[in-house]
């Protein structure tokens, strides 16, 4: 991995005319390496990774996926990918498909960014199931930390349970 200083220097170096293997010697570095700076195939600061990306192999697929449908979830198209054999975590599906820029603009979903997107119609008071943890209204006044007061059973109910 080359610094910036030393890109800098060594695309300097070659303006002035110097070969690849003298910027090579000059900055203790493989030819390689000095030429794939020079031609723009490796950037400075950014270390080539060894690993190959799980995602790579799934990115045309998803593509054309998501050209087709611009608002389908994630988490269905990562369950098709499993399917087709793709072994990565959820997390890294996400970042493959982000870092790539795969979904494609939609201008009536860019409109409402920042906004709610769904509002849930219930009474006022009622809890709805939200937060953390979920709250459920049982009955008047009770929820999971105040169950309602105990109901009182008939005959025939209490027979019915026995």
């Amino acid at each position: 991995m080359l610094t910036w200083e030393n890109d800098v220097e060594a695309t300097a170096l070659r303006k002035q005319g110097w070969t690849i293997s003298a910027i090579a010697r000059h900055l203790g570095r493989d030819r390689k390496t000095i030429r794939d700076y020079l031609e723009g195939k490796r950037v400075p600061g950014e270390r080539a990774s060894s690993k190959v990306d799980p995602f790579e192999e799934f990115a045309e697929y998803a593509r054309i996926r998501l050209t087709d449908d611009p608002h389908l979830w994630a988490t269905a198209l990562f369950d098709e990918v499993v399917a087709l054999g793709y072994e990565g975590s959820y997390p890294s599906f996400t970042r493959g498909l982000r870092a790539r820029a795969l979904r494609p603009h939609c201008e009536p979903c860019q409109a409402s960014a920042g906004r709610d997107h769904a509002i849930i119609d219930h009474p006022p008071g009622a809890e709805t199931l939200c937060g953390s943890p979920h709250k459920v209204s049982y009955a008047a006044g009770g929820n999971m930390w105040n169950p309602p007061p105990a109901v009182h059973l008939g005959p025939v109910e209490a027979a019915v349970l026995s």
